[in-house]
C-alpha cells in the first residue's frame, strides 16, 4: 500500500483516561471495518479475484472469503470463482 504510514510505537497522551483511549481504538477498529467492506465490495463488483482482494488486504484467499462473501451475497454482487 503507498502512501499509508502507520506509527510503529503511537504515543498516546498519559493525561487521557485510559477507557476514552479504548473507547477511540473501538471506534477507528469499526470505521476500518466499514471502510474494508465498502473497498472490498467495490473491489468485487469492478471484477477482482478473492485471491487479488486478499493479497491487497494482506491475507488469505480463504480469511477474505470467510470475513466478506455472505455479506457480498446478500447485497447480489456476483463473485467471481477461485484463480
Amino acid at each position: 500500500m503507498t502512501g499509508t504510514k502507520v506509527p510503529a510505537s503511537p504515543d498516546p497522551d498519559e493525561r487521557q483516561d485510559p477507557g476514552e483511549q479504548l473507547a477511540a481504538v473501538v471506534a477507528m477498529r469499526r470505521l476500518a471495518d466499514r471502510i474494508e467492506d465498502a473497498a472490498v465490495e467495490r473491489a468485487m463488483r469492478a471484477g477482482w479475484s478473492w485471491s487479488e482482494v486478499a493479497e491487497a488486504l494482506g491475507v488469505t484467499r480463504q480469511a477474505v472469503h470467510k470475513k466478506h462473501a455472505k455479506r457480498l451475497i446478500a447485497a447480489g454482487v456476483r463473485l467471481r470463482r477461485r484463480t
